[in-house]
């Protein structure tokens, strides 16, 4: 069961996330905002609650671990290890700076508690795939977690670690797809449609599941069910809507990468703030 302080817990820290991330793309006056609104809520779940860490000590070998194989929405990442004590906050207004530990792509040696480098989709399943395995064959009780986009999906390599991971069944291995259905020069369905996410990996033989991918409750109870599953991997397809939370990405095409003024990024920011102190009334 998820109660509801828990529950409102996670919708909280998931704000949280949320600001900090803005603030972090706000330093740039730029940056990929559509791909890390969208993801919230799953990485405040897995960071809240679910997985299996040790910020004073990221290498820690019995850890779960994460490979966000959408490696441009590291400010995501980014923010939530600062939230939960990897590194300090300050550092976060370093976002792709030069001499950075914190890259506009996610790399495992510069980033404490990031996992794996990633950012050259499609690659990220085979890392994760391999990851699991290798605590698999070690005895170790860990969960691997990995994070694909939905264009992502349309690399060939993504096919082939699914085909890899049923038949080897890979149970230790839990995968989310960010189906916002966009990327970055169009629709999903325009570009190489994918139709249903959940039945396609279900046909490859792994246990497949559909949530609201802003629903942190739906999000918990998918995470729970898939962690007791035995001889197949799973997956969460989450139905998202890209730029989520974010006023002025929210709702519109070009919002992969994108430019915006002080004025919008600021209006974001105060309205999650709002949202955080009602939360606290």
């Amino acid at each position: 069961m998820l109660p509801a302080t828990e529950e409102k817990n996670l919708k909280m820290f998931a704000a949280r996330i949320r600001l900090e991330t803005l603030k972090e793309l706000k330093s740039m006056g730029f940056g990929h905002v559509g791909g890390c609104m969208s993801i919230v809520e799953t990485i405040a779940v897995l960071y809240g609650s679910i997985m299996k860490i040790d910020p004073q000590c990221p290498g820690w070998k019995d850890r779960d671990w994460l490979v966000l194989s959408k490696g441009h929405a590291g400010p995501t990442l980014y923010a939530t290890l600062a939230l939960k004590g990897y590194f300090p906050m300050e550092e976060l207004k370093t976002l792709n700076r030069p001499y950075t530990n914190l890259p506009s792509h996610c790399d495992r040696n510069k980033t404490p508690g990031v996992d794996m480098t990633t950012g050259s989709l499609g690659q990220g399943i085979s890392a994760a795939i391999g990851i699991a395995l290798g605590n698999r064959l070690d005895g170790r009780d860990s969960f691997t977690y990995l994070v694909l986009g939905d264009g992502e999906c349309d690399e060939g390599q993504v096919w082939e670690g699914a085909l890899f991971a049923a038949h080897h069944k890979v149970d230790n291995l839990i995968a989310f797809i960010d189906y916002n259905k966009q990327q970055l020069d169009g629709y999903t369905k325009d570009i190489l449609d994918l139709g249903n996410l959940a039945d396609k990996f279900s046909c490859f033989g792994w246990h497949a599941n559909e949530v609201n991918g802003h629903c942190v409750k739906e999000i918990f109870y998918a995470i729970k069910e898939a962690k007791k599953v035995t001889g197949a991997p799973s997956v969460i397809v989450l139905h998202t809507e890209k730029g989520k939370g974010c006023s002025f990405a929210e709702g519109i095409l070009n919002n992969h990468h994108m430019n915006f003024t002080e004025q919008q990024i600021d209006e974001a920011i105060n309205n999650v703030q709002r949202f955080l102190e009602k939360q606290t009334l």
